[in-house]
């Protein structure tokens, strides 16, 4: 069982700390959100939550994810780090590529990408992209940052992403994981057919086994049963060491958490009370599955 640290929502000038306390005790990778802006109103419900309203307001603070690697990378040596989850369907693929490929030779290869297709239209069209065929959209964009990120002279005619040979360098020395997140049984086929693993929002454990176990069903479909693949977990009612191998023994290969929530210390907390709740888990916690 792996322990990742998520920092979303947290006020940017604790992110280098977090990261190194985090680093420090045990924990394997720092996961970063996504949110491009906050709209005054939305065309759509938030998925995650059950009234469909967002959980954050317009003075949240939020980060590019990829800057915030490189910033992280830069005062850690051994953490990894990933996206969780970038919003795909709002980006072009080409200019992601070449962010993606900067920022895992900058941090040494230590770099995932977590990757969804983003839920608010404005999002999508104040970007320039449109909302409807997100999904194919998003596939062909898979392809084509895979592509890229491989290395060499490459090229790609498709339906929606179309360029003749070209090649960015240098590229990443590692293939760079694609995580891929959603809870619809798309995202759970997407993720099993092209991801390196999966990343979950917030679920209950229920919800979180049947989501596995669906999962676990469609790489048998698509032949991929035997290959690795990472479960990333955000699990809201199973705690403690007794709750995480619960977690475990569905599958669950990375806890995503933040400890200083079981504390009471909020997101715009202090650093100091978070940096001592990520030691105290440490202890507690981290400590019971090295």
């Amino acid at each position: 069982m792996k322990f990742t640290l998520s920092v979303a929502m947290n006020p940017l000038d604790q992110f280098a700390d977090l990261a190194r306390t985090a680093e420090e005790n045990g924990f394997s990778a720092i996961a970063l959100p996504d949110s491009l802006f906050y709209s005054e109103t939305v065309s759509a419900e938030y998925p995650y939550t059950p009234d469909g309203s967002r959980f954050w307001n317009e003075e949240t603070p939020w980060a590019d994810p990829l800057i915030a690697v490189a910033s992280m990378s830069a005062v850690t040596s051994e953490i990894f780090f990933y996206t969780s989850v970038l919003k795909l369907g709002s980006r072009n693929p080409v200019l992601l590529a070449r962010q993606v490929a900067s920022v895992a030779v900058l941090s040494g290869d230590r770099f995932g990408l977590g990757l969804g297709v983003g839920w608010m239209p404005e999002e999508f069209e104040w970007c320039g992209a449109p909302y409807t065929q997100r999904g194919k959209r998003v596939d062909e964009a898979i392809e084509v940052l895979r592509l890229i990120l491989g290395g060499g002279m490459v090229s790609y005619h498709g339906r929606f992403f179309d360029f003749d040979k070209l090649r960015m360098s240098p590229a990443p020395a590692k293939c760079v994981p694609f995580y891929i997140g959603g809870h619809t049984d798309v995202a759970l086929r997407r993720a099993a057919r092209v991801g390196d693993g999966w990343s979950s929002a917030m679920m209950k454990f229920a919800d979180l086994e049947s989501a596995i176990g669906r999962l676990n069903e469609l790489r048998v479909e698509y032949g991929r049963a035997g290959e690795p693949f990472e479960i990333q977990a955000v699990c809201i009612d199973r705690f403690g060491p007794s709750g995480y191998r619960e977690q475990a023994g569905i599958g669950v290969t990375d806890v995503v958490t933040q400890p200083w929530v079981f504390d009471g210390i909020p997101f715009d907390g202090p650093i100091g009370p978070k940096k001592d709740a990520i030691k105290k888990f440490a202890d507690e916690t981290i400590g019971e599955f090295r």
